[in-house]
């Protein structure tokens, strides 16, 4: 269906600004999708690590139109999320916990689909069509759609730079029947700068714009359902819930300060929260903290389990306490997580002590090899 109104684009714009987004592109959904390709040698790398829903959506990613085929044009929209402080001043504090600027408030999928539903009434009641909006839930990839709209560009840290708003911007895209004007794609304003792959704790780029989500920080901290592998423990440091190392380092994040009346707001409680606190959540008081935040998701044990190992981090041997209480958890995950911990936090002879006592009732073969093969004692 094509409309008659004369640039129906700026009026959707308008809308859109509005309802509280802060870009609105458009794009057809016409060519072939390049990005498929990349995603498939992706997957075939196995550098998706645990996520198998990358591997079993596949073909519905390969193309927009692999969603709703009946799609004819998408409308990308951005959401400025740029923090108000150095997200990375909290590594320096080690007794404290680092989340991901993106989690300290609520869940943007739930903020930016509301926002998204609302656009699209509008739309419909304005222009016709059929649609179908997308927060980064669906198998849609936003990311090489937003780069064909003009959002931004795919940075070598394979996330979206904008000009405007840096490496801060939430993504949702509305998919619609609807024939609109497409904007010109944006090229790619890295030039030179490698800041963001040289900044990474766990080297998880193999090459400029690939990423192994197997070495990341947010995969282990978020995806990964079982123990951290050991070798990424001690990068990790006080990173509880995702990382934001390459994205706080861009140089473009400079203009990110404007649209900041959009921007959604942080939590005081989640910005930097105690180490010693976190650790002595049971299930209701971490529900009631992480109330529609995305960390919730996690559930508690997983995030325990991180929480232990920016203990053992901390290089504060009075979190000790909050570690060997841990010992006596319900879950394996978090005692195998308490006893590495410890394993970093106590002497060589306190820690034999432990494990002579604790060794004899365990019975999950995971917590065993952690008493079994800590890392070198001091």
């Amino acid at each position: 269906m094509t409309i008659s109104t004369s640039r129906p684009e700026d009026l959707i714009r308008a809308e859109a600004k509005a309802l509280g987004f802060d870009l609105c592109r458009f794009t057809d959904l016409d060519d072939a999708w390049p990005a498929a390709a990349r995603l498939e040698a992706y997957v075939a790398a196995g550098r998706h690590g645990e996520m198998g829903w990358m591997e079993e959506t596949l073909e519905r990613r390969r193309h927009p139109r692999g969603m709703w085929p009946d799609a004819r044009s998408a409308i990308v929209l951005g959401v400025n999320y740029g923090p108000d402080a150095d997200p990375l001043e909290v590594l320096s504090h080690p007794d404290r916990g680092a989340i991901s600027v993106y989690a300290q408030g609520d869940d943007y999928h739930d903020l930016i689909k509301s926002r998204l539903k609302a656009l699209g009434r509008w739309i419909q009641a304005r222009f016709g069509g059929e649609l179908k909006v997308f927060v980064d839930t669906a198998p849609l990839m936003e990311k090489p759609l937003a780069e064909r709209a003009g959002v931004g560009w795919q940075g070598r840290h394979t996330n979206l730079v904008s000009r405007e708003f840096g490496s801060w911007l939430f993504l949702g895209s509305i998919l619609t029947t609807l024939e609109l004007a497409p904007d010109a794609a944006e090229p790619a304003h890295c030039g030179s700068c490698t800041a963001c792959l040289e900044v990474c704790p766990t080297n998880a780029f193999p090459a400029p714009f690939q990423l192994d989500a197997r070495r990341c920080i947010s995969y282990l901290t978020i995806e990964l359902k079982g123990p951290i592998p050991l070798e990424f423990r001690e990068a990790l440091g006080n990173r509880i819930y995702g990382c934001d190392d390459c994205l706080a380092v861009c140089p473009w994040n400079k203009f990110a300060q404007a649209g900041r009346e959009q921007k959604l707001a942080a939590r005081e409680a989640l910005r930097a929260p105690p180490l010693a606190e976190l650790a002595r959540l049971d299930d209701p008081a971490f529900r009631t903290l992480f109330s529609k935040s995305p960390v919730k998701r996690l559930g508690r044990d997983r995030f325990l389990r991180n929480v232990l190992y920016a203990i053992g981090n901390s290089g504060d041997r009075a979190l000790a306490v909050e570690a060997r209480r841990l010992l006596d958890d319900a879950s394996p995950l978090v005692r195998g997580a308490a006893v590495w911990a410890l394993a970093q936090l106590t002497s060589y002879a306190e820690f034999e002590r432990l494990r002579a006592e604790r060794m004899i009732d365990e019975p999950d073969s995971e917590v065993r090899t952690e008493w079994f093969d800590p890392p070198d004692l001091d």
